[in-house]
């Protein structure tokens, strides 16, 4: 299918420069946005770039799909839009228009489940409708997103060249899109690259921390570390997203001259606003399908706790001067630490993927979708936030080996041997970031996530015993083969149960 017109619903940061992109790609874009604001920033963005005669607005639903009618051909719509209820606002406003063989990608980020909610409303229709994740922020959308799509394969079919064509590419030419799968397992793997992105994010901010408060380093020079570090071709964090956007962010001055980070209150308020569900729906995914995922979990808490700035200062002025404040660092060779610290931020970034994998698994057994985790790394190459090239380089090695399990990844011994290897540096900035009151919760996530991970020795043990004491819960012996998450056989009475009037006697 040559997709030559399309009709874009929401124009916002994401949706405007996927329209600038699709014009620069000699497709005209008809759109439909409410906000003013939106149209006139859209239609300056056209003006600038030369692109007005293929950016075209139009009032209402009816006008839009009218401008899409091409004969027999099918009209195209995408959605870039607030998850919930704008979605399903947006397809009550287009359902009398539609017709047969029409196809619409909703490219926000959307719950997985109501993506396949408005699929099996539309199907019996003959109309499809694609969950489609697309990463890389604005910038991305502009230049060339990283795509995940899912659907039906005969939507997925038609579309994929159009996707090909608009996907950022990979240094080997590659497009980092893939027809992933049926249902709205699209969405479901964005979900889980933002969750991925979080845990990424706040191990990276406690690095900063790290440096800026716990070895008085300014912004200059932090700037230059993470410069360093992705720039190294030879390490692990070579090529990686977010590290190169944090030297601009340390560097970055204001008109005034001043640091624009400086001034930048500490909240992140995106899950509590539910602006962004993402996140949030990839912790609750992990806990009910009993899949340990600590560093996106407590990197999600982290957020969620530092949304209410006002909170945290009631409780501040309740201490009464006895809050904790981070200090310096004492008793370090500096530039010891400073290897330590990228090999504990490496660690986190490995165990983050891991576990975003490792709940993708489970979601992709219990729906059959037959992902293909080679495509889903293929994803995460270029144009994604996500985007860490010595990671996915050797994640892609261990899943294209026969012995790997996508539910046991660290059960690998490449992965095993990376996180061996890390270990020591992990634990050295853990206790020092604990000893001078330094908040280190996604690395120490990461670091027990690690210890537990591969211990048979583990307290849980008592609380075993404990289950068994007062509910009969049924334990394991340790003389039995090592068990599945099963029920054990065997049962102690630790105190038998009376009756209020019977004694010992």
């Amino acid at each position: 299918m040559d997709v030559k017109k399309i009709g874009m619903i929401g124009t916002g940061s994401m949706g405007g420069m996927m329209s600038l992109l699709f014009a620069e790609h000699g497709i005209h874009t008809h759109y439909y946005d409410p906000s003013k604001k939106n149209v006139e920033a859209l239609q300056s963005h056209a003006k600038e770039s030369k692109h007005e005669d293929k950016i075209t607005q139009h009032d209402d639903h009816k006008s839009l799909c009218e401008a899409l009618e091409d004969g027999d051909n099918p009209k195209v719509f995408m959605f870039s839009i607030p998850h919930g209820g704008p979605a399903d606002d947006s397809m009550d406003a287009l359902e009398p228009y539609l017709k047969p063989g029409d196809i619409i990608m909703d490219a926000s980020n959307e719950h997985w489940k109501a993506t396949e909610r408005r699929q099996a409303r539309l199907e019996p229709k003959g109309i499809h409708y694609i969950g489609m994740g697309v990463s890389g922020g604005y910038q991305s959308a502009r230049h060339g997103p990283s795509i995940s799509p899912g659907g039906s394969k005969e939507a997925l079919d038609k579309v994929f060249p159009f996707l090909q064509k608009i996907a950022c590419k990979d240094t080997k030419g590659r497009p980092c899109v893939a027809k992933l799968g049926p249902g709205g397992c699209g969405h479901y793997v964005k979900m889980i690259h933002n969750g991925i992105e979080h845990g990424m994010m706040t191990a990276l901010c406690e690095a900063w921390a790290i440096m800026n408060i716990g070895l008085s380093m300014d912004y200059e020079e932090i700037g230059a570390v993470f410069e360093r570090w992705d720039g190294d071709k030879e390490n692990p964090l070579r090529d990686n997203f977010l590290i190169n956007i944090c030297a601009d962010i340390c560097r970055t001055k204001d008109e005034k001259g001043n640091y624009v980070l400086a001034n930048v209150r500490d909240k992140v308020v995106q899950d509590v606003d539910n602006s962004e569900g993402t996140g949030t729906w990839s912790v609750q995914e992990g806990t009910r399908l009993h899949v340990p995922d600590p560093t996106i979990a407590v990197s999600h808490l982290f957020r969620v706790a530092s949304a209410d700035a006002a909170r945290r200062q009631t409780v501040k002025k309740a201490l009464e001067g006895k809050e904790v404040k981070p200090g310096r660092i004492e008793g370090v060779d500096k530039d010891k630490f400073m290897d330590d610290l990228y090999n504990a931020v490496y660690a986190s970034f490995l165990m983050c993927v891991i576990q975003g994998l490792h709940v993708l698994s489970k979601a992709n057994e219990e729906n059959d979708w037959k992902l293909d985790f080679a495509d889903v790394l293929q994803l995460w190459r270029k144009g994604c936030i996500i985007q860490s090239d010595g990671v996915v380089d050797l994640l892609e090695t261990v899943y294209r080996s026969r012995e790997h399990d996508n539910d046991d990844l660290l059960g690998h011994k490449k992965i095993a041997g990376e996180l061996a290897k890390t270990y020591p540096s992990l634990k050295t900035v853990v206790l020092k970031a604990i000893e001078f009151d330094l908040h280190a919760g996604a690395l120490g996530a990461s670091l027990e996530y690690y210890k537990y991970s591969g211990s048979t020795e583990l307290p849980t043990q008592f609380q075993e015993a404990e289950l068994d004491y007062f509910g009969a819960h049924m334990f394991e012996l340790k003389t039995a083969q090592p068990g599945k998450p099963v029920t054990g056989d065997h049962h102690f009475e630790w105190k038998p149960a009376r009756g209020i009037l019977e004694t010992d006697d």
